[in-house]
Order: C-alpha cells, then structure tokens, then sequence
C-alpha cells in the first residue's frame, strides 16, 4: 500500500516539472484495492485495467522503472514512450494492458478468460473498472458472454462515487446496488468496504479462488474514494461537485493510516519494521524517477513500429 502511495505521490509532486508530457489520473486513497489483490492472484493470472491503473500495475508486479519511464515518453518505458500513463503493460507479469477508452478494457479481459478456458489452464483473468464503466453497454455484454460461458473471469469494480465530475445520483438509480444489479445477471457477487483491508482480503481470496476452480465468473464491487482531481496532480475540492466535508470524511478513513496504526499497537519493533519498508521504497521509487530521466527519448524512425490500423481500399 505504501509504495503505491508513495509512487502516485511522487508522480504529483514532480508532474509541475513539465516533464511528464501526458495526463495522469491518480488513485491516491484508493490503495488498499490492488494490495489485496497482489496478495491473492498469481504470476500467471492475466489483468487488464483502466485509464486510472497505475496501482494495478503494479500490484500485478509490473516494472517500475518501465512504467516511469513510460510516464516521461522515454525509450525505456513498458510502451516504448509512445503510450504514456494510460497505456500500461508488462507482459512479463501477464498484465495485459489499460486503456484510456472507458470500458475498452473489459471485453479484452473476457476474451482473455475465454483463452485460459480454451487452454484448459487454470488462469483467472482479473478485469478492473470504475463504477463509470456499468453505464457502458459493453459491460452488460461482456458480463452475459462470461456468464452463459461459465469463463474464469474476476471483475473488480472500484466505486469511487464518480466519474469524472458527475456523482452517482445524476448517472445510475438512486439506492442500486451495483453488485446486486450484476448478481442478477447471473454470476456470482460480493461487496466490500475500501477501508476494512483484512475482510477485503478474504473476500477477494475466496473469489479468485471459486472462479479458478470453474464455478465461472466473480463480480467484486468495493466503496472507495479518490483524493486527488479526475485527471491531474492536484485536489479540487474547490471546483464545486464534492464537498470539502465528502473529502475530509474519506481522508479520515484512510486505509494506509488505519493499518499502520493497527501494526504499530504491536509495539516498537513493528514500528522500526514499518520505518525499514518505507526507506527501502523511498529509495526504489527514487531510483525509478532518476533512470526516467536519464533514459532517451524514443528515436524518430520508431514512430511507425507497433502501430496497427487497417486500411479499406475501394476499386
């Protein structure tokens, strides 16, 4: 959790340098998510993600070096510079990529799930998405194709109350339980609150491990909140569509800050422990920030490579 934090952290602090020449959308406050996750799925496992999945990459394990780089349009970044923070992937690890397109991601994760099925592997492919992506008519068809085929698909939904600037109440049903909603559509469902990480654990455990033992696809909502503006560095509380009261209430009940106070009741050792991880980390994401900006600019010439389209021709 903490170096996730202290990774986004970094990013916004440093992101006024003009150096980072892309969007950002940070998830600082919503740590406690992909950290469950790290401790639950395997090398192997397959991840998609979204414009805002810095943290999943790496809980998955995704270099973080290449990522940085990546975020600084170098050579070295994990896209070769050329796709920035939202385009993340390190196959190394099986995390398949994130998309700047709401939603594009999801139908790509099934067709993952439906490959590990395909194989006869024992693959989960984990799909993550913001509460935005269930207005997306490709979620209500990518959730009914894992159902009917029964896929090995985990979809972790990170309801962060909105998207963009608009809450909850003005896009979906007053009251709808996004979980029970997708419950309904025929697969399994579980709810979970951000700021209780051990039951966050359990229950992400339990739902990696019935979808890898066939029982078909997981739908896992979990209540979270993003501290920082939709896309940027900064906090905008005073724009006007949340509250300084909203905000301030969530931050109290931040999930790194209430773990490490939970730890440290153990006494002094865990305390130092604590200390020791967080120096170790400081210096790793240190490290990642300084070979970004050491590394070279892609050259020219690669401008082409790896990009695909499709061309129609008429006679």
């Amino acid at each position: 959790m903490y170096r996730i934090r202290k990774v986004e952290e970094e990013i916004s602090r440093r992101y006024s340098e003009g150096k980072m020449r892309c969007p950002v959308h940070l998830s600082t406050g919503q740590e406690a998510i992909p950290s469950v996750f790290a401790l639950t799925i395997t090398k192997g496992d397959f991840t998609v993600s979204t414009h805002r999945g810095h943290a999943h990459y790496l809980a998955k394990g995704g270099d973080l070096n290449a990522m940085i780089a990546e975020i600084y349009g170098k050579s070295t970044g994990c896209s070769r510079g050329k796709g920035g923070s939202m385009h993340l992937i390190d196959r190394n690890v099986n995390f398949m990529g994130t998309s700047a397109i709401v939603g594009n991601s999801i139908p790509v994760g099934v067709g993952l799930g439906l490959s590990s099925k395909i194989k006869g592997t024992d693959q989960v492919s984990c799909i993550f998405l913001g509460d935005g992506a269930i207005e997306e008519g490709v979620f209500y068809e990518s959730v009914n194709f894992a159902a009917v085929k029964k896929l090995p698909v985990l979809f972790i939904c990170e309801n962060n109350l909105y998207s963009v600037y608009s809450d909850l109440s003005v896009r979906q049903p007053k009251g709808r339980s996004i979980a029970k909603m997708v419950g309904a559509m025929g697969i399994d469902m579980s709810f979970g609150d951000d700021n209780d990480i051990l039951a966050n654990q359990q229950l992400m455990k339990k739902a990696v491990s019935n979808v890898r033992s066939g029982n078909g696809p997981h739908f896992l909502e979990f209540s979270t909140y993003r501290w920082r503006e939709h896309c940027g560095h900064n906090f905008d509380n005073d724009i006007g569509y949340r509250s300084q009261d909203e905000f301030l209430e969530w931050q109290a009940k931040d999930p790194l800050k209430l773990l490490e106070s939970s730890l440290t009741k153990n006494g002094s050792d865990t305390t130092t422990k604590l200390f020791s991880i967080k120096e170790q980390i400081n210096s790793e994401v240190a490290a990642a920030f300084e070979f970004a900006e050491k590394s070279p600019f892609p050259d020219q010439s690669e401008a082409y490579e790896g990009v695909y389209a499709t061309e129609e021709t008429s006679k």
